[in-house]
């Protein structure tokens, strides 16, 4: 018989892998990102930095995608199983605010593949930067409220804000 802590230490074990992987979705991304800003010209004629963008494009909707259908949903069942109400509450509002960004990556990415004038790409790129970033940021600390402050009770510690 499979007892309680068992099934939240599995959960947990389980959500970091997925975690790990999405991590390292997210450095391909910044990897692929940087590479982009250190074009200077995007001419009609370098073709080549047109498939770069459209790679950039697809990956940067993979990971927004894999966070919302997937990340996202996988940490607040971990919330659920861990009786985490104010994590929940918090992970939630995360959530909301990293929303927004979601469409911005969804806009961008239709942009740049339905256009072949790239003449305001590099000020675009700066702005999806600054997005990724907050994004980022946010994604971090939804990791750490609805994740990484459930290790306690896996060590059987007292946790404060549970159901």
């Amino acid at each position: 018989m499979v007892t309680e802590n068992e099934t939240l230490q599995a959960h947990w074990n389980n959500a970091g892998d997925i975690i790990d992987r999405w991590l390292e979705d997210r450095r391909e991304l910044l990897a692929m990102y940087c590479e982009l800003t250190e074009i200077t010209d995007f001419s009609e004629a370098e073709s080549n930095h047109s498939e770069e963008l459209k790679l950039f494009c697809e990956m940067m909707v993979d990971y927004a995608s894999a966070g919302h259908f997937e990340v996202f949903d996988y940490l607040n069942q971990e919330g659920t199983l861990f009786k985490d109400k104010s994590g929940l509450k918090k992970g939630n509002k995360l959530i909301e605010k990293i929303q927004p960004s979601t469409e911005l990556i969804l806009d961008f990415n239709e942009k740049y593949l339905i256009t072949d004038d790239l003449e305001s790409l590099v000020i675009d790129l700066a702005s999806i930067g600054e997005t990724l970033a907050k994004r980022f940021d946010q994604e971090d600390t939804l990791i750490d409220v609805l994740h990484s402050s459930h290790v306690g009770k896996l060590l059987n510690e007292p946790q404060p804000d549970t159901i």
